[in-house]
């Protein structure tokens, strides 16, 4: 299950992105916001962070205006690793060295089309662990000092 928020910068590419989920038969939450009136982006990326914590989602995806308001509060959850990526090549390799667990993107700075070509891209990357493992391990601790 994959959750999914937004605020009212990133709304509508949050509705472009559940018509594609839906075409793929990919399962989802949408944890808000319902409209593109202006909104607090930190109540929704909690939303979505809170779900994976509890083992309700698995991943999550984050859209705001550029992305970063959004990571910066993800990141401020236990077990969060989120990231704001607006290519190709950082969404795979997020997934594949971080074992990135929330993918942030702006609407305002990437295209609707790459917006999606993005959120394929991390839900199908795996884990490499390995050489990672240990890397994700110290970020893990980081969060217990």
């Amino acid at each position: 299950m994959i959750a999914l928020g937004s605020d009212h910068g990133g709304y509508l590419y949050k509705e472009e992105l559940k018509k594609h989920l839906d075409e793929k038969g990919i399962e989802y939450i949408d944890f808000g916001t319902e409209s593109t009136a202006s909104c607090d982006y930190p109540v929704y990326a909690e939303k979505v962070c809170r779900a994976i914590q509890s083992g309700e989602c698995e991943k999550g995806i984050l859209i705001c205006g550029t992305g970063i308001g959004m990571s910066i509060c993800a990141n401020k959850f236990k077990g969060i690793r989120a990231a704001c990526c607006g290519d190709h090549f950082s969404a795979e390799f997020t997934r594949k060295h971080n074992d990135s667990n929330v993918l942030c993107m702006g609407a305002r700075t990437i295209g609707a089309g790459v917006a999606l070509q993005l959120a394929d891209i991390f839900l199908s990357t795996e884990f490499e662990g390995g050489r990672h493992q240990k890397r994700v391990d110290m970020i893990t601790a980081f969060e217990e000092e």
